[in-house]
């Protein structure tokens, strides 16, 4: 059974009220480094801030400007008001041409962020590459409200749009700003009674010592090694994508083998990152640790939090930016005699375990956080699609029973095309000559 529309709402197809130009393939030969205009491809689409150039001229259709609303439809897809300079646009964005007689450009931009989601639901959660046909968007089921109802909804969605996008810029701040507190949460124990500055050397029970970093296995086969990313946010990460295989066994008595409570110190990386520490607890020798690595043992669980927890914050990652050889290009190192030489603010050793239960408790509350303004960013997104299905549906806003009918517009657009077809037969056959 058809499913009833909205009053004065009418069924089309997308081709009947928009048509979509393509851009224009380029080889590689053509795009500059510099030129006269831009070369708008996917990429820039969305993020990617590293443009081509080219100095061809071209037919007017091949270029869009601002205002323009444009749709990638390979891989990364969906719809754009273009609000730039006038650009030359690649071949996986159409640039659209809607009538604007049946559909208004920005309500028509609405419908395809909603639609785009359909095509994803369409294609199933495990496609990633998705990528939409010409014929299949123009085949697109639209259902068109009247123009005056498009502008209400038009306003209503902006409306509603501007206020998810201040909450969602909002929180996209918090993870800099509980990151911060984190930060002001070790500043605070770590300047804070009684302390002796004691340099690292002289704590550990052993180390440090740097890693082992044999070539990657072809195979998926052999040894695991960690990756440099199974520490640099500090806690330790073993999914795959910090872990890789080695080809070369590695000798049960080998150094190398990485036993729970090892305390891993990255001894080379960007300088953001020279310094960063995770405890290793994982299963014992089942990882070695990289080249780019040290490790370090501390036989006092208590100790051995409490120093990492030091490594971890601003004054430590201070000290190995400010002693690391190298420059920033080329991947600053930090030596064992540097890391020997940090000075740990020791507090009396009978209260070095009610601290690291301070750190815990205050971290794990702002972790919460985290995780909640995540959750709220996620249902922001989803509220989007909410209103935008609302809308869709012809419940956002009211229907007015005095608006010219989409049926109207359409019957309109109909008959100038059948207008307009036998105005160029009648060309065409006064064109032709009698034998």
């Amino acid at each position: 059974m058809r499913e009833a529309l909205p009053i004065g709402w009418a069924a089309t197809r997308l081709g009947n009220v928009c048509g979509l130009l393509n851009g224009r393939a380029y080889k590689q030969t053509e795009l500059l480094r510099t030129g006269k205009y831009r070369v708008l491809r996917v990429g820039n689409f969305f993020s990617n801030p590293n443009w081509y150039f080219s100095d061809l001229e071209l037919e007017p259709n091949k270029y869009c400007d601002s205002g323009d609303l444009l749709y990638a439809w390979s891989a990364s897809f969906g719809p754009r008001i273009w609000d730039g300079s006038k650009v030359i646009y690649h071949y996986h964005i159409w640039k659209t041409q809607p009538n604007e007689s049946a559909v208004a450009k920005r309500f028509l931009y609405h419908w395809f962020e909603w639609d785009k989601e359909n095509i994803k639901a369409e294609h199933g959660t495990g496609s990633t590459m998705i990528h939409v046909t010409k014929a299949d968007m123009e085949d697109r089921p639209l259902h068109l409200p009247p123009a005056r109802e498009q502008q209400r909804m038009v306003m209503k969605i902006d409306g509603l749009s501007e206020t998810s996008k201040r909450a969602r810029d909002r929180l996209d701040h918090i993870p800099l700003l509980l990151k911060k507190y984190k930060q002001a949460v070790l500043a605070n124990v770590f300047s804070n009674g009684k302390v002796t500055q004691t340099p690292l050397g002289d704590i550990v029970d052993d180390g440090p010592t740097n890693g082992y970093s044999p070539r990657a296995s072809v195979d998926g086969y052999g040894t695991l090694s960690l990756k440099l990313t199974a520490t640099t946010r500090g806690v330790l990460d073993l999914s795959d994508k910090a872990v890789k295989r080695i080809e070369e066994m590695i000798r049960p008595d080998s150094r190398f083998w990485l036993e729970p409570g090892d305390l891993l110190i990255q001894r080379a990386n960007s300088l953001e990152y020279v310094g960063a520490s995770a405890i290793f607890d994982g299963p014992r020798r089942t990882y070695i640790y990289p080249d780019l690595m040290m490790r370090v043992r501390i036989e006092n669980a208590d100790l051995r939090r409490f120093v990492w927890r030091f490594l971890n914050s601003q004054e430590a990652r201070s000290y190995f930016m400010a002693n690391a050889t190298g420059t920033a290009g080329n991947m600053p190192k930090i030596n064992g005699a540097t890391v020997r030489g940090l000075l740990v603010p020791l507090p009396e050793p009978q209260k070095i375990a009610d601290i690291n239960i301070g750190i815990d408790k205050a971290f794990a509350w702002i972790d919460r956080l985290s995780a909640e303004s995540k959750s709220a960013r996620k249902l922001i997104d989803q509220l989007d699609q909410a209103i935008l299905a609302k809308a869709f549906r012809g419940e956002l806003v009211p229907q007015d029973p005095n608006d010219e009918p989409a049926t109207v517009v359409l019957d309109r657009i109909k008959a100038e095309h059948a207008a307009g077809s036998v105005k160029a037969q009648r060309r065409r056959g006064r064109g032709v000559k009698s034998a």
